[in-house]
C-alpha cells in the first residue's frame, strides 16, 4: 500500500500546486515566470474508457480536453507554431506574443484519429515522434503490455533476479504493486532483456505484445499520410525506445540514426528533431546531445519540465499535458510558468 499512498500524495500535491499557481496567475502575480513560450508533451489522445487499474492514465488525454486546452491558450494570446521554429522564436525581442508548440510521442494511431481533427480545428501545427520498432510492430511497448497482462491474469510468476516469485493480482492495489516492481526491474537492469522477459511472460499468459503495438501505433502507410498533412511533422524517437544514456555510445548512435533513416524512408523527409525516450536526466545526458548534433538533428526534446530558454543547451524541456490533471485552469497554470518557479526550476 506504500506505493499507492505515495502516488495519491504526489497527485494531491501536484493538483494543489496547480490550483495555487492558477490563482496567482489569475490575479496577475508572478508574471515574470512566464517565458517566451511553451512546448507541450502528449501521448494518447482518445476518449477515456474507465478501468479500475490504469497505470498509464497520465499518458492519455481526451480530445475534448485537448480542444479546451487549445481554446484556453488561444484566448490567453498564444500563437501555435511548429516545433522547429522554436529556436528562432526564442531569439525574438522581449515582448513578442508567446508561442505554444505541440508534440506527441510514440506515434499512436489515435493521434491521427482523434488529435488531428482538434489540431485542424485550431490550425495548430504539431510533431509526432516515431519509434521505428513500434511503427513496424517489431518491438513491444512494455508499459502497454503490462497494463493488459496485469488486468487479465489472476496471478503471475516471475523472476526479478532473486528467484521465481508468485504475484497475486486480485485487486488494483496488487496490480499497482506488480507494475511498480516491473518498472523498477526495467530501469534497473538490461532494458532489452527485461522487456524480452516481460514479453515472454505475456505470451505464456495468452497475450501477444506485438499485437498490442500494431493495434495502438500508426504503421508506415498512416505515417506517410500524416507526414503529407500541412500541420504535421514527424520526428525521430529511436528504434526500441530504450534509455539512450544506458546504452554504449555506438548503440545509442545507431538507435538515433536508424530512427531518422526510417522516417525519411517512409515520408521522403529527413527529420530534424528527435525526442529522447523517457527524456529524464538519467535517460538522456550530454553525450546524447553530442550524438544528436553530430547526426544533424537541429533540435532534441526531453520530458524534463521547463520552459524553453533563449539559449538552448542541447535539450529542449517540455511540459506534459497530463491525463491526471485535465482541467482548463491547469493549462493556464502550466503556461504561466508559476509551477516551475514554485519547484525552484
Amino acid at each position: 500500500m506504500t506505493g499507492q499512498f505515495k502516488r495519491l500524495g504526489k497527485r494531491l500535491a501536484i493538483g494543489a500546486g496547480l490550483e495555487f499557481s492558477w490563482l496567482l496567475a489569475s490575479v496577475g502575480l508572478m508574471r515574470e515566470a512566464r517565458g517566451r513560450g511553451i512546448v507541450f508533451t502528449l501521448h494518447h489522445v482518445r476518449p477515456h474508457l474507465p478501468q479500475a487499474f490504469e497505470p498509464n492514465a497520465h499518458l492519455e488525454i481526451t480530445p475534448r480536453f485537448l480542444d479546451a486546452a487549445l481554446r484556453r491558450l488561444r484566448r490567453e494570446g498564444y500563437r501555435f507554431v511548429p516545433l522547429d521554429q522554436v529556436p528562432a522564436l526564442l531569439a525574438e525581442p522581449e515582448g513578442a506574443k508567446p508561442f505554444a508548440a505541440f508534440t506527441l510521442d510514440d506515434g499512436y494511431s489515435n493521434n491521427l484519429e482523434h488529435a488531428l481533427p482538434v489540431f485542424e480545428r485550431h490550425q495548430a501545427p504539431f510533431t509526432v515522434f516515431v519509434a521505428k520498432g513500434f511503427a513496424e510492430g517489431s518491438h513491444s511497448i512494455w508499459w502497454e503490455t503490462l497494463a493488459v497482462l496485469l488486468r487479465q491474469a489472476p496471478e503471475i510468476r516471475f523472476d526479478f533476479g532473486h528467484g521465481m516469485e508468485r504475484l497475486v493480482l486480485d485487486s488494483p492495489q496488487q496490480q499497482w504493486h506488480a507494475f511498480d516492481r516491473f518498472a523498477a526491474y526495467i530501469h534497473g537492469s538490461d532494458e532489452a532483456r527485461a522487456v524480452a522477459a516481460i514479453d515472454l511472460l505475456a505470451r505464456e499468459n495468452g497475450i501477444e505484445p506485438t499485437d498490442i503495438v500494431r493495434e495502438l501505433v500508426m504503421g508506415p502507410g498512416e505515417l506517410q499520410w500524416l507526414a503529407a498533412h500541412p500541420l504535421a511533422t514527424l520526428g525521430a524517437h529511436t528504434i526500441s525506445h530504450r534509455a539512450l544514456a544506458r546504452l554504449p555510445g555506438a548503440e545509442a548512435r545507431i538507435e538515433m540514426q536508424v530512427s531518422a533513416d526510417y522516417v525519411e524512408a517512409v515520408t521522403g523527409i529527413r527529420p530534424g528533431t528527435i525526442a529522447y525516450p523517457y527524456g529524464t536526466p538519467a535517460a538522456a545526458t550530454a553525450r546524447e546531445a553530442r550524438i544528436a548534433r553530430n547526426l544533424g538533428f537541429t533540435l532534441a526534446v526531453t520530458t524534463q519540465p521547463g520552459l524553453p530558454a533563449a539559449r538552448l543547451t542541447g535539450y529542449l524541456p517540455r511540459i506534459s499535458l497530463n491525463g491526471l490533471y485535465q482541467k482548463r485552469r491547469y493549462v493556464s497554470a502550466l503556461a504561466s510558468g508559476i509551477p516551475l518557479k514554485l519547484m525552484g526550476r
